[in-house]
């Protein structure tokens, strides 16, 4: 039996996903990035328990902002890690950086795939003149198992989480996409408004750690350095709290005033909208999937996806790499031997 595997390196955990010949599931699980850091947890010895690694024929993995490449490449024609820097990326455990030298240690086949930002050719030009980075390279992955899963050439993706970040796809490339930091909020992260500016100005908070607490935790006053931020949201809100409340309708504005963004800058005639993350597939407790699809079904259909996207994705752009031998994904090259 051969395997091939996808890794979505999130803000709280790293994911994975594995396929077999058949691209039927084999396993998925995630690593909490904590205890990564802390040692408490090994992707060596949590791997060597699922399968033989040396069945592994390729490995796809996204790391930080991936910021660093442009295209996917051979983990061992990477320098750095893919990045330029872990600085401003919001929370930093270390946990990625362990799972990645551990990869390279095992000797797995891998790919790096790289992230949006403004050295990426393939983006559409006035984003890369706008914005330096527009998303991690995890939204490469979560945009092509869209892709392959809905059908869609012309779509835009609202990946709702500890971030948000959408994403604009045109005749089956990935062409602009809107970070946390310029655009919708997350649970954790969102865009600097001028309280913040002025916070950073004044020297009482890093640009890094106003990051970090721009979502919708400062709406429902949550400490957004606690591992448990959305749940600490989403009671408040069950429990009729105001500003819980606030903060769950403040961040399906915020998502939809993006989407409909993106959609006024389409040159295509739009196939569908997804959502997908742990608040974009939410429906229970609270149903903020439901609450965006009333808003945007008006434009065209709108499909929701899990939130393990990202890894199986990942697992599906490792396979067709490998099995398939295509040179581009998305629109973005690939490099492989």
């Amino acid at each position: 039996m051969k395997y091939y595997m996808g890794m979505d390196h999130g803000t709280t955990a790293i994911s994975f996903e594995i396929i077999d010949e058949n691209k039927e599931e084999v396993s998925y699980f995630k690593l909490n990035r904590d205890k990564l850091s802390k040692k408490e947890i090994f992707f060596k010895d949590i791997i060597n328990d699922k399968i033989d690694i040396k069945k592994v024929k390729l490995l796809a993995m996204t790391y930080a902002m991936g910021d660093g490449i442009s295209k996917i490449t051979p983990i061992d024609l990477v320098k750095d890690r893919g990045i330029q820097s872990i600085n401003g990326a919001g929370k930093v455990t270390g946990g990625g950086t362990t799972v990645y030298e551990d990869i390279m240690e095992l000797n797995i086949p891998s790919v790096l795939i790289p992230g949006l930002h403004s050295g990426c050719e393939f983006l559409d030009d006035r984003f890369r003149a706008s914005y330096s980075h527009c998303g991690s390279p995890e939204k490469v992955s979560l945009s092509y198992y869209a892709y392959l899963k809905t059908g869609f050439k012309n779509m835009i993706i609202a990946d709702i989480s500890s971030n948000t970040v959408c994403i604009l796809v045109e005749d089956g490339k990935i062409k602009g996409a809107m970070d946390a930091c310029v655009g919708a909020m997350g649970f954790i992260h969102g865009p600097l408004d001028l309280d913040m500016i002025r916070d950073i100005d004044s020297g009482k908070k890093t640009a890094n750690e106003a990051f970090s607490h721009a979502g919708i935790s400062k709406i429902a006053s949550v400490d957004s350095q606690i591992n448990n931020v959305k749940d600490d949201i989403l009671e408040k809100a069950l429990h009729n709290d105001k500003k819980g409340l606030l903060a769950i309708r403040s961040l399906v504005m915020s998502v939809i005033m993006e989407i409909y963004g993106l959609y006024g800058i389409m040159e295509n005639k739009i196939d569908g909208i997804v959502l997908t993350g742990s608040g974009g597939c939410m429906t229970s407790p609270i149903n903020i999937s439901g609450m965006i699809k009333e808003k945007i079904e008006r434009i065209c259909p709108v499909y929701v996806l899990g939130s393990d996207s990202g890894a199986i994705g990942s697992s599906y752009i490792a396979y067709d790499i490998e099995k398939n031998k295509v040179d581009k994904i998305m629109g973005i090259d690939v490099i492989y031997k």
